[in-house]
């Protein structure tokens, strides 16, 4: 069966967003051109790694070929995902690129495959190969995304300042206190 490639070349919208309560999220990230709309599921890491890497390679970008980068604080997309959310798959491998030619960030996400993908499939159109959703982003959409991709990853629960672990509604045994609750080790 021949891959299917969703290529967005003028995104109305490409952005990260969470279905679920802190703890138990579920990532996604959508994309939206004309009638169409692809949601792929993720890992938290993930998102955290795209927004990190779109954020270099837009540094990169103007370093090397002079590009202005867009305000840090550019309008931010705040709206929730888009329902109903239909998966189209889990993302496993992600690609990242500069097209010259249209002065866009590409971004590919590859689903995951229990074969290894061999590394000339991302940013290609081999007929062989698991789906992929590709996403030309301008500048100030990638700057977007990378924004609202942090805070996304972000608005989770708040990190235990001992021992950096994700603090539960329910309590925290924390290894930096050899497993006491920390509110029972400061009371004796």
């Amino acid at each position: 069966m021949s891959r299917v490639i969703h290529v967005f070349r003028q995104p109305e919208r490409f952005v990260a967003g969470t279905v679920g309560e802190p703890g138990d999220r579920s990532f996604y990230l959508q994309a939206m051109e004309d009638a169409r709309t692809v949601s792929v599921l993720l890992e938290k890491q993930q998102v955290s790694v795209l927004a990190e890497r779109i954020s270099a390679l837009l540094a990169e970008i103007a370093r090397r070929f002079g590009t202005e980068l867009p305000d840090n604080e550019s309008d931010q997309d705040t709206d929730p995902l888009v329902v109903p959310l239909e998966e189209e798959f889990r993302v496993g491998t992600m690609g990242l690129g500069w097209d010259a030619d249209s002065r866009s960030i590409v971004v590919e996400l590859l689903a995951v495959t229990e074969e290894e993908i061999d590394e000339s499939v991302v940013l290609d159109d081999t007929d062989e190969g698991p789906d992929a959703v590709r996403v030309f982003l301008s500048p100030v959409q990638a700057r977007a995304f990378a924004e609202r991709a942090e805070m996304v990853v972000s608005a989770g629960r708040a990190p235990c300042p001992l021992c950096a672990e994700p603090l539960d509604p329910q309590g925290h045994v924390c290894v930096r206190l050899n497993g006491y609750h920390q509110r029972s080790a400061m009371a004796d």
